[in-house]
């Protein structure tokens, strides 16, 4: 058996034969089953699952060179793992993370499912970083990331699913309507210290009292032509604090 699969082997790699190819994928499909069945206790469908890996297997076939002495079955695994493991990084994981680190995602979660199913509990990190090879560290934060990127619909039960419990979007805050003022409020604040005594004096009358012009000439003791001067020059300082470009505020600060 195994010879004939070596000559199917030979034969495709120098002819590329669509037909000895279709008689090789028929040969090795089992492998990829087994290679896709480690993969099933994720959420996607075993059909979904082995056609991912009967296109890698395929890919295998088309890249293998028989004349590198080594065998088939040592470079098609890697290949079909490599297949299933894009597949997850690419499609399944809703929300995006650094590669290497959803790897080591789907090493911890497949590592866990197989220590649960052979201790009949849920394993230590300890237990799931060693059967991932991995430090108790990377093994944490893996199972921290894995936690992070599964989504809930909004329209789920935010407790336990009886009927009862309020759907998740219920929890969800709404906008403050008062925290676009509050940001305009702390900026002019920090921009504040481009005016001089008199004219904060006069800007926290106008804005922070609201007094007329009138009433704030009587306060500081100037006319209020002089205090409308004093706040037009003191508003164009603020607007230009506010809007420096941040390349000028970092150098001013170094």
């Amino acid at each position: 058996m195994y010879r004939d699969e070596a000559a199917l082997l030979e034969r495709f790699h120098r002819t590329r034969d669509p037909r000895v190819r279709e008689r090789l994928v028929e040969c090795y499909l089992p492998l990829a089953r087994s290679l896709a069945q480690r993969y099933r206790q994720s959420s996607e469908s075993m059909d979904d699952l082995f056609q991912v890996a009967s296109l890698g297997l395929v890919k295998a076939i088309d890249r293998f060179d028989p004349g590198r002495g080594r065998p088939f079955h040592a470079f098609a695994v890697p290949t079909i793992l490599g297949e299933l493991k894009r597949h997850f990084r690419d499609r399944v994981m809703p929300l995006h993370m650094p590669r290497g680190l959803k790897e080591q995602t789907l090493s911890v979660k497949r590592s866990a499912d197989e220590l649960r199913a052979e201790l009949d509990r849920a394993p230590t990190v300890a237990e799931v970083a060693k059967r991932s090879d991995l430090s108790v560290e990377e093994a944490l934060e893996a199972l921290t990331a894995l936690d992070a990127s599964r989504t809930v619909s909004l329209d789920a039960p935010a407790g336990a699913d009886d009927g009862l419990s309020q759907p998740v979007i219920e929890g969800v805050g709404a906008a403050d309507p008062h925290l676009e003022r509050l940001h305009t409020e702390l900026t002019v604040k920090g921009a504040m210290d481009v005016l001089d005594s008199r004219e904060r004096d006069c800007v926290r009358l106008r804005f922070g009292a609201d007094l007329t012009q009138e009433e704030i000439a009587g306060r500081v003791g100037v006319s209020q032509v002089h205090v409308s001067r004093i706040l037009r020059r003191a508003l164009e300082k603020l607007r230009a604090a506010v809007l420096e470009p941040e390349s000028q505020v970092l150098e001013k600060a170094a």
